[in-house]
């Protein structure tokens, strides 16, 4: 049956097989399956979801019935955590491929399951991968099972569910967040592959530089960190050498290494050097310092916050979307993930370079941070104070206040600012962009709620 995995009429799964996870073990199969942990305990990273107590480990080890949503980057073991459901559980696992079985075959997975019970057979793990790619109506198909407990289901999405996944399937299903893996943990899963007589079993050594490597172009994915290593180990054994260098990491997985210390020089230099060159107008320059941050494994966070502190910082009011552009590459980065997220950073990065340029919103507020660190801290004129507590009137507050709305313009002349500042020009609008509008508008609003005649 296309898309759908079952081991119907085989032996039951027990504690020690992995459903149809179980057949990938042997010695031809890929580094990161046969490497696939087979307990909790073996689990890399995820320590939230692994607490004693937590939902996960009384599914398991309480052996409750209970539907998972696991949601997540890719490589931080979705999958791995529905053959141990299946595995420690003694429950029969199949999946069903999100891309290629439709409704036909979800229902025919789920009547497998009901069909087995009935025979007093084991229960059944669903593992349904990226489910984010069923429709509402395939997904409308899992319900009945999941309702009446005819089997667990574990669905994975490497989506926000709560746009991708229908209600009433969310709404049954227990959430659970998957983190990317740190690099430590990445490191922790290369150095278990190298020893462990399921991996490469002590046949290579790989050296620091390589490692770093691998650990960078991983980017917290297990699953490509092992992909990785066995191309390299492939590449050095292939050459007669035990040890996996650099060089022979480079060659075997297409990718040259980029000298980038997140923690060093190099990571505040690119910074710097981006952000000068979005300043500047090179978007150029600006993608070229983008890409060696992104291929060097940068937190793409890190580099989405600096944009929307530039979008203030350098271009300001003289494009006012360019705050609204960067907070959204910002919010795609957290919603979508690397490596997608890389167009979002391009395009504000490209249109930031682009945008005019003023730094009279950051000028406006130190100016006026300075006077008050100065000690430029008046009283706040009588009129402006609050007005509604019993006993405020007979005291002056609020007394001559002019409301701006019946004033023609809706600009009241009037004093607003403390008699120490009432003079202080602040803001002062450059003429580069939607900014020269500003700048006219607001030197006519200045002099008109100052009482003070337009210059020119």
């Amino acid at each position: 049956m296309d898309g759908l995995f079952d081991m119907e009429g085989a032996e039951p799964a027990r504690a020690d097989s992995g459903g149809t996870l179980a057949g990938n073990t042997h010695a031809s199969a890929p580094l990161a399956v046969r490497m696939r942990p087979r307990t909790l305990d073996e689990l890399v990273g995820q320590q939230h979801l692994l607490a004693p107590g937590s939902p996960l480990r009384r599914l398991i080890e309480g052996d409750q019935p209970m539907s998972l949503l696991l949601w997540g980057p890719p490589g931080t073991g979705k999958t791995t955590i529905a053959a141990i459901v299946s595995r420690q559980t003694n429950r029969q696992f199949v999946e069903v491929s999100a891309v290629a079985a439709g409704v036909k075959e979800v229902r025919a997975a789920i009547d497998a399951a009901r069909n087995r019970l009935a025979r007093g057979g084991p229960e059944t793990v669903l593992f349904v991968d990226e489910v984010h790619r069923f429709t509402k109506a395939q997904q409308d198909a899992l319900l009945p099972g999941v309702e009446n407990r005819w089997v667990t289901l574990v669905a994975a999405t490497t989506e926000n569910p709560f746009f991708s996944v229908i209600s009433p399937l969310l709404s049954r299903s227990l959430l659970l967040t998957l983190e990317p893996l740190t690099d430590d943990d990445v490191r922790g899963v290369v150095a278990t592959a190298l020893k462990d007589e399921r991996g490469l079993d002590g046949q290579v050594e790989v050296d620091e530089q390589a490692l770093d490597h691998l650990v960078r172009l991983a980017g917290g994915d297990a699953r490509r960190a092992l992909t990785y290593l066995e191309a390299a180990a492939g590449a050095a054994l292939a050459k007669g050498s035990e040890l996996v260098d650099l060089a022979t990491t480079e060659t075997a997985v297409d990718r040259a290494a980029v000298r980038y210390d997140r923690q060093g020089d190099q990571h505040y230099d690119v910074i710097s050097a981006f952000i000068k060159s979005v300043r500047g107008s090179d978007a150029d320059a600006s993608l070229h310092y983008l890409a060696r941050m992104i291929e060097a494994g940068e937190d793409p966070r890190f580099i989405a916050r600096r944009l929307v502190i530039l979008a203030s910082e350098d271009i300001g009011l003289a494009d006012p979307t360019a705050l609204t552009t960067a907070v959204a590459a910002a919010q795609a980065v957290q919603l979508i993930g690397m490596p997608e997220a890389r167009l979002n950073l391009a395009q504000a990065t490209i249109a930031l370079a682009l945008a005019p340029k003023s730094n009279a919103v950051i000028m406006a507020i130190d100016a006026a941070s300075s006077d008050v660190r100065a000690g430029k801290i008046g009283a706040v004129p009588g009129h402006l104070r609050d007005a509604h507590y019993a006993g405020s009137k007979k005291i002056g507050h609020g007394k001559g206040y002019r409301y701006a709305h019946d004033e023609p313009y809706g600009i009241a002349e009037q004093q607003y600012a403390p008699d120490v500042v009432a003079d202080a020009q602040y803001y002062r609008p450059t003429s580069l962009g939607a900014e020269a509008g500003l700048k006219e508008r607001w030197e006519r609003i200045r002099a008109r709620v100052r009482g003070l005649k337009p210059e020119g």
